[in-house]
């Protein structure tokens, strides 16, 4: 004969002490899967972004085809939104030449993949109406390696720079505009949007803290472009 009290003991569900276990060894699988899916999170963050930044530079140079000019920079203090956010200025001369991208003029996206604007600069004098300004014109932006104006080591002469501020964002304006909500430090202060002193840096990627993404448009390309389209001479 059956004994249905044992048969109910031993057809029992798991103890306390073993759920606890089984919660225990989930936990640390999880705890270990984390940093990798981060990483990874992070990885597709900034391939988006770098894709965005392609589409960027075709989309400044489809706009120099047309209008034989760079657009100047977008006021990166007004919100999104609010009338002439995303427009190009009227004017970007010397020292006024610096702000975010004009994303509504180039009908790019406004913000990079962690949701902040691009810095942008342009020459002044690749910014002006003369269409045929390639031919007399010079650029005045570069690049380094470091912080060093004297240091154009990655590009010198270039007409026009975007910068994605990247994860940390410090120094970046937010579709919010108004200012930065973090400032730059270090490496990262040449590549935000009030510094004028025409030098930008470029390096690996988390680098002292530097994740700045930075793309730029080179005369060579520019003036290639603008001939094969009969813009040019």
């Amino acid at each position: 004969m059956i004994n249905h009290s044992e048969y109910h003991q031993t057809q029992g569900g798991f103890t306390l002490v073993e759920m606890a276990m089984v919660l225990l060894i989930i936990g640390l699988l999880l705890s270990g899967l984390m940093p990798t899916l981060s990483a990874q999170m992070e990885a597709q963050r900034i391939k988006e972004t770098q894709h965005q930044m392609n589409e960027i530079k075709e989309a400044l140079i489809g706009f120099a085809l047309i209008y034989g000019r760079l657009p100047c920079p977008a006021d990166a203090t007004i919100a999104t939104g609010q009338p002439d956010s995303g427009k190009e200025k009227s004017s970007c001369l010397a020292g006024n030449n610096g702000g975010v991208l004009p994303w509504v003029t180039l009908g790019v996206n406004e913000t990079d993949a962690w949701g902040r604007r691009f810095t942008y600069r342009v020459t002044p004098a690749f910014a002006t109406v003369t269409p045929l300004f390639l031919l007399s014109s010079s650029a005045n932006l570069d690049v380094g390696l470091t912080s060093n104006s004297s240091d154009t080591s990655v590009a010198f002469n270039v007409p026009a720079i975007v910068v994605s501020h990247g994860s940390n964002g410090l120094g970046a304006y937010t579709p919010a505009g108004g200012t930065p909500p973090t400032t730059a430090t270090g490496d990262e202060l040449d590549n935000v949007a009030s510094d004028n002193n025409n030098h930008f840096v470029s390096h690996d990627f988390v680098q002292n803290g530097f994740d700045d993404i930075v793309a730029w448009i080179s005369p060579n390309t520019l003036m290639n472009r603008m001939v094969a389209a009969g813009k040019l001479p």
